[in-house]
């Protein structure tokens, strides 16, 4: 199965990269049948999830057009659950919607509020951010949802795990109801699904295997720490 995107601009960004066949999970979520329609996949980290989610998200927003219109309120957004993820995530985007001439605004903690504010207030396409920073410029005004059509939880089940439910629960009341949700989790735990079953609507559940056992490109090794040497440890 060949890469198929109805838009030109994003056909020339497969191209420059040389993507030329989908992974399994891209394959799955740009199936026909997933068009339009919310999804819970589950796929580990390193499956290629950013590119599948980046072309899903851009027959919602682009269609067959090949550029984004005028800036403004936010139509796509992507939260991630740490500050590293998040700007990996945009680095990915940028590439992917560069030729779409996409505005894409990173907002993650450690960073200066001031300037995120000032990106968003200057009009924006997609934003990519973590749960905190998103809430606290949804509550300080400075970040819009309501011409949100899509919105992409990465990672979801580590997001929950570092604690932010009330976030993300927050994030999601604050967007349309009638916006797409991509729920992107390597596992699917109890919290993950009852997460689902109230943001989401009528969502297509999609598994894909983890044929590798792993990151190809990772050697794992298990280290042995003595007690009094744990406060040292670097993991």
């Amino acid at each position: 199965m060949a890469f198929s995107t109805p838009s030109p601009s994003i056909a020339r960004a497969l191209a420059a990269r040389d993507y030329n066949e989908p992974t399994p999970v891209q394959a799955a979520v740009l199936a026909p049948e997933t068009a339009g329609r919310d999804l819970l996949v589950s796929a580990q980290t390193g499956s290629g999830k950013t590119v599948a989610y980046g072309l899903a998200i851009a027959e919602t927003l682009l269609g067959e057009a090949e550029f984004f219109g005028a800036a403004g309120a936010p139509q796509a957004l992507i939260v991630a659950p740490t500050r590293e993820l998040a700007l990996q995530v945009h680095r990915e985007l940028e590439w992917l919607y560069e030729n779409a001439r996409a505005r894409i605004v990173a907002c993650v903690g450690g960073m200066d509020p001031r300037r995120e504010r000032r990106l968003l207030s200057d009009g924006v396409h997609i934003v990519v951010g973590t749960p905190g920073r998103l809430r606290d410029h949804i509550e300080r005004g400075g970040l819009d949802l309501s011409a949100l059509q899509v919105a992409v939880l990465d990672e979801a089940d580590e997001m929950l795990d570092l604690g932010f439910r009330e976030d993300l629960e927050f994030i999601l009341s604050a967007a349309p109801e009638t916006r797409r949700s991509l729920l992107f989790s390597a596992t699917l735990p109890r919290g993950i699904v009852a997460l689902a079953k109230r943001y989401q609507h009528d969502a297509m559940r999609i598994e894909v295997a983890n044929t590798q056992g792993g990151h190809a490109d990772i050697e794992y090794r298990a280290v042995r720490i003595v007690p009094k040497e744990m406060e040292h440890a670097v993991v």
